[in-house]
C-alpha cells in the first residue's frame, strides 16, 4: 500500500510538470517541503493582469467585468489553500493508518479488513484531492495566462455562466456531453 500512495505522488508530479512546461500557458513552479511529500504550487497571482475584454464569452452573455474577475481570482487561490490542506490532512491519516497496519498483532479478519478499507477510503480521497488541486492550478495559470474560457475540443466559448459556476471546466457544454457519452 505504501508504494501505491507514494506512486500517485509521483504521477501528480509529472502531471504538474508538465502543466508548466506547456507554453502558452503560463508559469507554475513547484517546490518541495521539507516536512511533507506533497509539493507547494506557487502560482503568480496576477488577476490584476487580466484584461475582462479578452475573456471570451457566448453570445447574448454581458461582458466580463474586472469584479468578476477578481472575485472569480479569489475563488481559486481559496480553493487551491483548501484542497492544500485537505491532501495534507489525508496524507497524515495515510501516514496513521499505514503505522497502525503493523500493529495487527491478535486482529482477526474483519478488524484486518476495516483497516484496509479505511486504508483504501483516504488513499482515494487524497488522489481525488490531488486531482482537483492540478485542475484549480490549471484554471489559475489559463486565468492569467491564455485560453481560459476556451473550449479545449471546438475553440468556442465556454460561458460566462459556466465558468462562474465552475471554473475549472475546460470544455463546452456541447463537448462535455459528447466526452461523457463516449
Amino acid at each position: 500500500m505504501a508504494e501505491k500512495a507514494t506512486g500517485a505522488g509521483t504521477a501528480t508530479k509529472r502531471a504538474r510538470k508538465a502543466v508548466a512546461a506547456d507554453p502558452g500557458e503560463g508559469t507554475v513552479t513547484t517546490t518541495a517541503r521539507q516536512k511533507s511529500s506533497t509539493d507547494t504550487v506557487t502560482v503568480p497571482r496576477g488577476a490584476e493582469s487580466v484584461d475582462p475584454a479578452t475573456l471570451p464569452v457566448r453570445p447574448g452573455e454581458d461582458p466580463w467585468t474586472t469584479d468578476e474577475v477578481h472575485e472569480l481570482h479569489t475563488e481559486l487561490i481559496s480553493e487551491l489553500e483548501r484542497l492544500q490542506n485537505e491532501i495534507d490532512a489525508a496524507e497524515a491519516a495515510i501516514s496513521g493508518l499505514m503505522r497502525d497496519s503493523n500493529d495487527g498483532a491478535g486482529d482477526d479478519q474483519v478488524d484486518a479488513g476495516t483497516k484496509n478499507i479505511s486504508r483504501e477510503s483516504e488513499l482515494a480521497l487524497a488522489n481525488n484531492a490531488r486531482d482537483s488541486l492540478a485542475q484549480t492550478e490549471r484554471a489559475l495559470v489559463r486565468l492569467e495566462g491564455v485560453g481560459f474560457g476556451t473550449c479545449e475540443s471546438c475553440g468556442q466559448a465556454i460561458g460566462k455562466a459556466r465558468m462562474q459556476a465552475f471554473p475549472r471546466a475546460t470544455l463546452c457544454v456541447q463537448c462535455k456531453a459528447k466526452q461523457e457519452r463516449r
